[in-house]
């Protein structure tokens, strides 16, 4: 029998910067295994990514780029960007189609320019707005169409955000109901948050 994981990250990019959400449940089958795991994990001072799936094929992925990263910035005297990031990171999902990292990955960042995509675990590469991933993405989808806009603020993205991880809390039972993460990515860096999931 197959064991049933879930979860719930959001991504809005603005003129101003990124936001990212995601809940702080991890689950396995209908066992909660911990309330307090980061989703949401740094690379660099100014990118991020979020995972639905496995947190250990994430964790990996991540350590993976941050090296790619520092090599990069050690190569070229220059921070890579967040479309390049994405760019190597499909790549590297795509390399491994055959194995693949069960993973959904959002990747948000500010270098040069907002970024904001997303990514299967075959290494499809889609940018865009806002996006969504995990077992909550059809009701935190819903939030984020019907209240984003492109000359919104970062904190009324921020809340936005927010509001759609929260719905999803409500409607999706592996997605948690405790904590709330949230990184704000503008040009002026990045700021980590943990919010109550009860208003």
């Amino acid at each position: 029998m197959e064991k049933k994981t879930g979860t719930t990250t959001v991504g809005i990019k603005l003129k101003d910067g990124v936001v990212l959400a995601a809940d702080t449940q991890a689950s396995l089958d209908h066992m909660v295994e911990t309330l307090n795991i980061k989703k949401i994990l740094p690379i660099t001072d100014r990118i991020a990514i979020t995972t639905a799936g496995s947190v250990g094929d994430l964790q990996a992925l991540a350590r993976m780029l941050e090296a790619e990263a520092k090599y990069y910035q050690f190569t070229w005297g220059k921070p890579m960007t967040a479309k390049a990031m994405a760019n190597l990171l499909s790549n590297i999902l795509n390399e491994s189609k055959w194995f693949p990292y069960m993973v959904q990955i959002i990747i948000g960042g500010y270098v040069e320019e907002p970024t904001l995509a997303s990514l299967d675990p075959l290494g499809g590469l889609i940018f865009d707005n806002y996006t969504t991933t995990g077992s909550g993405s059809p009701f935190a989808i819903a939030i984020l169409e019907d209240g984003y806009k492109e000359d919104m603020s970062i904190e009324d993205a921020r809340e936005l955000a927010i509001k759609a991880v929260r719905t999803a809390g409500k409607r999706d039972v592996y997605t948690g109901e405790r904590k709330i993460q949230v990184i704000t990515i503008t040009k002026e860096g990045m700021k980590e948050e943990f919010v109550e999931f009860k208003e």
